[in-house]
């Protein structure tokens, strides 16, 4: 469905270190069903992407972080990688930016080791998440309902372990985007 997504604004948050795959597949995807995507970050010029810890391909920031604003999105999508999620839950206004999606009620998409920043950000108290297993202490201690599925959904919040679940991943991240603002997304 090519239009499925047509005028929904999605930002991918993301810095050096991130997981290739788990970047070009939604950005490829949410494009082909409409949606306009920025690539937001607090590096600024490019992003280097990792295939596991093998340099990949760099991409060109759209927008740094300090400058974006979740009013301006409909959604975000949260790329992992353990370089990328480390250093963006350590960047304050990454972990800003990101929590203000839950105070907009809007689609917050994380994949991976994405959802540190989840955790640093304060909103999984009492959310149904996954992630990559080795985080699943992290967000236990931060009040999250952790589980070992390929993906949960949790009032247009999606997450999911690895690369190996993006197909599921993505459906359900159009799904979320295009059912819009939830009520149940929140802090």
């Amino acid at each position: 469905m090519p239009s499925q997504l047509e005028g929904k604004r999605v930002a991918f948050l993301m810095t050096d270190g991130v997981e290739q795959v788990e970047f070009t597949e939604p950005w490829s995807a949410l494009r082909q069903a409409g949606a306009e995507v920025t690539l937001v970050s607090p590096t600024e010029g490019t992003v280097l992407g990792l295939h596991h810890l093998d340099k990949a391909d760099t991409f060109d920031v759209d927008l740094g972080v300090t400058g974006a604003d979740a009013s301006d999105f409909d959604a975000i999508v949260l790329p992992g990688g353990v370089v990328n999620a480390d250093h963006l839950r350590m960047d304050a206004a990454s972990v800003a930016f990101v929590r203000s999606f839950f105070e907009q009620h809007k689609p917050v998409a994380a994949i991976c080791h994405a959802p540190w920043i989840l955790a640093e950000a304060g909103v999984i108290r009492g959310r149904s998440l996954t992630s990559y297993p080795s985080l699943k202490t992290d967000l236990v201690n931060a009040g999250a309902d952790w589980s070992d599925e390929a993906v949960v959904v949790d009032q247009g919040l999606v997450t999911s372990r690895r690369p190996d679940d993006l197909p599921a991943f993505i459906d359900k991240v159009i799904e979320e985007i295009a059912e819009g603002e939830h009520a149940g997304q929140t802090v």
